[in-house]
């Protein structure tokens, strides 16, 4: 269906054209003086240079034929030339009751839905998820939520960190620890243990302690280099020891990423594009796109435009070695073999543009994707703490996610606890759905792009712009729907003309739902869903408070009052959904 911004659009057009204007100039927006307005046109001020007239003739003009249509309360010019709109209250019901009746609240999908990949998550496995794989996760399901609810076809690919350095350092501080294994015996010839020789908790332990030691013993760190290049080439019992590193750690990460609502449909790594890499070497050499330089093998990405030196794409070392670069471009090869995606969205820290940069231009001038496929950047700001710096523990260590998780989530059960009317075993499930709320409201409400300050005090808050706010808020209306329930049906309820200001501002808040969505879609632009569904959150508090609404003696009022109520609730739903969390049934 189309959106109330669209609705009144069309009938603006049809009064300036009338009016013998061009109807290019009749753009409405929502009004930037609510106490004036709620919808303006400042069209004529702009057609006043092509029509060489004042605008305030052209917007009397205009308004003359406004006055006729059976969308408009108020249609007036006011100096110098802007036209001032207010919504019939039966326009807004009407439309507000289609919205109710409609598949996803109105929201159109796209009539040619899009095959989109989401890059997003990027752990390295073997190591615990810290604060700082935050972003990645909450942003990129979200957006991928938004992209599907629009009708695409979307793929989320965690993207893991499991072909590097790293596995050669764990392979090497294991043979160190426990030679008599069956991994490094290089005569054995039977089968391997189906048992990893290690649990996550040692595994977390192996790395840091082998990463420490490679750096003060360059014998070691040698032997890690040929560990890794080993594994590389298929040694078997270093594959055999991978297999056990990948099983345990993807176990244990699936765990964590579930307490986040976050899924991925593809557990894809590094590893995974390793194979497409000797072809693509070969291709880039053949069709004269890669040259030596230094002994390193490069893809020169640089452009004309460029204000400041892009460096060459590099795809080898000068040692054969492959890199971060040969990896995400080997990476799109196989993506572009088994899921052909019209686009692929990088959730990625914004430090890594250059890196990303580069392998965009490669991919495309070298053809590995397809001239119309669109490659995008996401990139995200820090997690800052109050201090302004990258967030750590007391201790000024890396903190990791899960015990955050679990901080959040004791300050959550402290609180419900303190007003407690549910049961202890309850009161921690609550604390935990509330505890999501609050870390993934807290970021999301943050343009991507920016840092922000991760404030446990505010963000776990019932009070301002956050998510328990906002959850309350969906459980006070849920709660007035279920005492209305218990002596009446939620069913055939119609939303009638408002009875009051705060009425029609709820109203109207609720209409703006699928303008937003779509405002959202365009620009990937998790934070303005947050912005609005606050927006929408005060306007029913305001209506709560202002209005008596179970005890209304006018029954006719009460249901239609209960049914915008539960327009309300759906929309905010909708919303909270999109941005990967849900409510609880009480709090």
């Amino acid at each position: 269906m189309k959106t109330l911004l669209e609705l009144i659009t069309i009938e603006m057009k049809e009064a300036f054209e009338a009016a013998g204007y061009d109807a290019a100039f009749a753009k409405v927006t929502l009004s930037n003086r609510p106490d004036l307005c709620e919808y303006q046109c400042n069209g004529a001020m702009a057609a006043a240079k092509t029509y060489k007239k004042a605008p305030i003739m052209i917007a009397n003009d205009v308004v003359a034929g406004l006055q006729e249509k059976d969308c408009f309360e108020i249609a007036e010019a006011v100096n110098p030339g802007f036209i001032n709109l207010k919504v019939k209250p039966s326009f807004a019901a009407a439309f507000l009751n289609e919205m109710a009746a409609s598949e996803k609240l109105g929201v159109e999908e796209m009539e040619t839905p899009k095959t989109i990949m989401v890059d997003y998550g990027g752990p390295n496995v073997a190591k615990p998820l810290h604060v700082g794989h935050l972003r990645s996760a909450i942003i990129g399901e979200s957006v991928k939520r938004i992209l599907r609810y629009k009708g695409n076809k979307v793929i989320g690919d965690i993207h893991l960190g499991d072909w590097g350095y790293q596995m050669g350092l764990i392979i090497t501080e294991l043979q160190k620890r426990k030679p008599e294994l069956p991994y490094f015996d290089e005569n054995f010839t039977g089968e391997y243990p189906k048992e990893a020789p290690f649990t996550i908790g040692e595994l977390e332990e192996i790395y840091p302690t082998a990463s420490a030691y490679a750096k003060e013993h360059e014998e070691y760190r040698e032997k890690a280099l040929q560990a890794t290049f080993l594994l590389q080439n298929g040694h078997p019992g270093f594959r055999a020891i991978w297999n056990h590193i990948m099983a345990v750690s993807v176990a244990d990460l699936k765990k964590n990423y579930a307490n986040l609502n976050v899924s991925f449909d593809l557990w894809k790594g590094e590893a995974d594009a390793q194979k497409y890499i000797p072809d693509m070497v070969e291709m880039l050499k053949e069709k004269g796109y890669a040259h030596y330089d230094e002994g390193a093998l490069v893809v020169d990405v640089q452009e004309e435009t460029d204000k400041k030196e892009v460096p060459p794409c590099m795809i080898l070392k000068s040692d054969g070695a492959a890199l971060y670069d040969t990896t995400d471009l080997a990476t799109l090869v196989e993506r572009e073999e088994l899921y052909q995606p019209d686009e692929v969205i990088y959730v990625v820290d914004k430090r890594q543009e250059l890196h990303f940069v580069q392998v965009f231009r490669c991919a495309k001038k070298t053809g590995i994707v397809k001239p119309e496929t669109e490659l995008e950047f996401l990139g995200f700001g820090t997690m800052n703490g109050k201090d302004g710096k990258p967030f750590k523990t007391r201790e000024g260590g890396v903190m990791r996610l899960e015990n955050l998780i679990r901080e959040i989530n004791e300050e959550m059960y402290k609180k419900i606890m303190d007003n407690r009317t549910v049961s202890e075993e309850e009161a921690k499930k609550t604390a935990q759905m509330v505890g999501l709320a609050a870390i993934k409201y807290g970021d999301l409400s943050n343009q991507a792009s920016k840092d922000y300050v991760f404030d446990v005090d505010r963000f776990t808050s019932f009070e301002g712009n956050t998510g328990p706010y906002i959850l309350y808020t969906i459980v006070r209306i849920k709660s007035i729907l279920n005492k209305y329930q218990e002596e009446n049906s939620l069913e055939d309820l119609v939303i009638r003309e408002a009875s009051s200001e705060f009425e029609k501002a709820l109203m109207l808040e609720c209409a703006k739902f699928n303008d937003v969505i779509e405002t959202v879609y365009e620009e990937t632009a998790p934070h303005k869903l947050c912005a609005y569904i606050y927006d929408l959150a005060n306007a029913f508090n305001k209506f709560y408070h202002e209005t008596k609404i179970l005890s209304e003696e006018d029954a006719e009022k009460k249901k239609g009052y209960i049914a915008l109520l539960k327009l309300t609730k759906e929309v905010l739903e909708s919303c909270i959904d999109l941005l990967g969390f849900e409510v609880p049934e009480r709090m």
